[in-house]
This record gives C-alpha cells, structure tokens and sequence, in this order.
C-alpha cells in the first residue's frame, strides 16, 4: 500500500472547514509529506466558488514541480469541457516534462451548475465537450508533425503540440467516479480511477472490485496503484479529542454533501439535520488511534485498496508526521519513513 495526498490549497482567509489550506502553508505541507516519503498528491480545481478553492491546479503543481524532486502531482480533475484542448496539451506536456515525467493527468468532465453558467456552457454539453477534448488530447500527444481538427466544438488548422509528454504516449490518466456505471466505463477507457472520501469500507471495497472486473473483462491489465481513495485522516489520542474530531468531520461532511454522488448519496443532502450519525462516525474515515486507524487500512487492504490519499482537515504537518511513523511502516509497500524531524522547512527551503 502507498499513501499520498488529496486536496488543495485556498487563497481566502473564509469558507468551509475541509481539505483547504492558505497556498503557502499547503506547499509547505507537500514538501513535508515528500520528504516523509509519501507517494503522490492530487490536487482539485474549481472555479467561480468564493471560497477560494483551487482554480488554475496546472500552475500550482507547476510551481511543486520545481520544489519536489520525487512526489507524484496530480489533478483531481481538470473539467475538460472549461478548457481549449491545444492550450491545455501544451500545458500538461508541459508539466509532465518540467516534472520530469511525475505528473497523473486526473480529468472529468463536471458536475456543478454554477461552474458551468459561469464559463456560459451548456451542462447538457459536458460529455461531448469531455470526449471532443480528450480524443484531440490523445491524437495530440500521440501524432508526428501536424494535424488538424475539425470537430463541432473546437477547429484547430495546421497545429503541432509542443513539447512532448516525458510519459508516453502521455501521462497516466485518472478519472473520479461514483455509480457502478461510470466506474465501469472508466475502465473500458483506459483510465486510472479516483473514489472519494465519503463512501463507507464496504461500499469503497466493492467499487474497486468492480473497476477491476471490468478491466479483466475488457482484457486490461490490472497494476498495482491504479486506484486511487480518499480518506479523511484525523487522528485522535483521547475521547475529547474523538468528540472533537467527530464535530469537525460532520462540518466537512455537511459542507460537501450536496456534490456526493453514487449509490446512497441521497443520505448527505440533509445531512445538518445529524439523522444518520455513522455518515461521521469512523467508518468512512481514518479517524481513531493510530490502532484504530492500521485496522480500518488492513481492511481496505484486504479488500484489494493499495493507493489511499489523505485528506486532513486541520492541514496538520504533526498528525501526517505521526502518521508516516506510527502507521506507514506497518505496511510492505510504503517507503521506509527518513527522519522526518530533519525535513526542510518553506522558510529553509526558500533560503536554502
């Protein structure tokens, strides 16, 4: 099993509790989790929230790519219906080389109304905007010398993509589902597949057997890593600190629970009025003891989860330290823990 990171910065001082941190403590905090030996981060991308959720994830892993030399950077998705697909191959050629080849290419196709009114975009389009987009990706980062692209909602004449993707024919993607349904076709399609944090274990479990049910089916082989889950981790060492915890996990849940989508997503739409109290309990997070916790990751590793990313509300270097020492070492696959104490600080970085 190997661990990474999920989540974001946010650029406001307001908004609700999550997976947000200001930009300069969240890269402080990726640094940290590189040098603790964490596998992966992915990071999301929204638009037009007033909370100051992450808009250009692109330029943010741009920047990490420059301050990380071994962490994998991910986007936990770019919404391809938003972007000019010629300008958004470039980019993510672009990253993928500056990364020297770390970067997973996470990608959807949206799901918020406001996101779409806001860029004037019909909704109704954004699954033939996402399959328009990701055909001219592919048959950008794939074609020798130029091409050219006549499709009903972008033309592009005479173009060549430059430069080339370190990863070929083009970085891993990845691809969030929920249903049964989009699970499946993301593995007809070749993608690598992100699930969330709010689905319980046993919900989670079946989900990735499914994934790789239908990747044996449609003859794809399946390795390891290939799935992504997101976990909130809030550990906990008393019972006050477990009444906190469970305080604070039922704000984020409340806060996020109009977007859960999937099977018993209907349990999050009235989720303030605190009828279903195991929506927070730590059956669907990694909130506990450090005992508490290896347990519920034994399970999921039982159950074919092998890539679990963390998603701390309290953005606490401390409790991912705690984790990489208590917790990472209890698992074959996870790097050997370095003596996190020596880890660079943002500050002795920038100076260094």
């Amino acid at each position: 099993m190997k661990f990474g990171l999920f989540g974001g910065a946010k650029s406001s001082g307001t908004g609700p509790a999550g997976d947000s941190l200001g930009y300069q403590k969240y890269i402080d905090y990726v640094l940290h989790a590189e040098a603790l030996g964490f596998h992966g981060v992915f990071v999301v991308e929204h638009h037009f929230t007033g909370v100051g959720q992450v808009s250009a994830s692109l330029n943010l892993l741009s920047y990490l790519a420059g301050r990380t030399t071994r962490i994998r950077l991910g986007t936990a998705v770019v919404v391809l219906p938003w972007h000019n697909p010629a300008l958004l191959a470039e980019q993510v050629a672009t990253l993928d080389l500056v990364s020297n080849g770390r970067f997973d290419f996470g990608v959807g196709k949206g799901y918020r109304p406001t996101e779409f009114a806001g860029f004037q975009l019909p909704i109704e389009q954004a699954t033939e905007r996402f399959d328009e987009t990701m055909a001219f990706l592919k048959k950008a980062w794939s074609t020798d010398g130029r091409f050219s692209h006549q499709g009903r909602h972008w033309k592009f004449e005479d173009v060549v993509i430059e430069p080339r993707p370190t990863q070929r024919p083009h970085p891993p993607l990845w691809m969030g589902a929920g249903s049964f349904e989009s699970i499946r076709r993301a593995a007809q399609g070749g993608y690598n597949l992100l699930l969330d944090q709010i689905a319980p274990v046993d919900l989670i479990i079946e989900r990735v057997q499914a994934y790789k049910a239908e990747c044996q089916r449609v003859g794809r082989s399946v390795k390891p890593h290939q799935v992504g889950v997101a976990r909130a981790l809030q550990i906990v060492m008393s019972e006050e600190e477990r009444a906190k915890a469970l305080q604070v996990r039922m704000q984020v849940l409340k806060n996020i629970g109009g977007l859960a989508r999937g099977p018993g997503a209907e349990r999050y739409q009235n989720i303030g009025s605190h009828s279903d109290p195991n929506l927070a309990s730590e059956e669907s997070a990694l909130l506990g003891t450090p005992d508490e916790i290896m347990a519920r990751l034994k399970k999921l590793e039982a159950g074919g989860v092998d890539y679990v990313l963390l998603v701390d509300p309290s953005g606490s270097k401390d409790s991912l330290s705690l984790f990489a020492r208590e917790i990472m070492p209890l698992f074959p696959d996870a790097a050997p823990v370095p003596d996190f104490s020596r880890a660079p600080s943002h500050a002795q970085a920038v100076s260094g």
